[in-house]
């Protein structure tokens, strides 16, 4: 049997020109076996225009609000733990960054 032959490659990160980046106001996660599948939605609030009567009568006859999945992703299981990491450190460093903004 040939032996096996490993040789690492860095990675080239590539954002495509005309990918659309959307506003995601909701998130759902469900898993399977073997992947965690995250879906991102938006909620777009409805338009109610009038009287404050007017308004509540439009509210009075909405049955729901509409959720928009606007990307949908998939994670295997064996890189979630990553994926959790990387989004906590970046989500820290957010928080520190604008709390750091805010005091000057």
């Amino acid at each position: 049997m040939p032996e096996k032959i490993y040789h690492e490659l860095p990675i080239r990160w590539n954002i495509p020109e005309g990918i659309v980046a959307r506003y995601a106001t909701n998130i759902v996660v469900q898993h399977t076996n073997d992947e965690f599948i995250l879906s991102f939605f938006e909620i777009k609030p409805p338009i109610l225009l009038g009287e404050p009567e007017e308004i509540a009568e439009q509210l009075k006859d909405l049955q729901a609000v509409n959720a928009t999945c606007v990307a949908q992703v998939i994670v295997a299981k064996n890189r979630m733990a990553d994926f959790i990491k990387a989004l906590e450190n970046n989500f820290n460093r957010g928080i520190n960054n604008s709390e750091e903004a805010q005091e000057e």
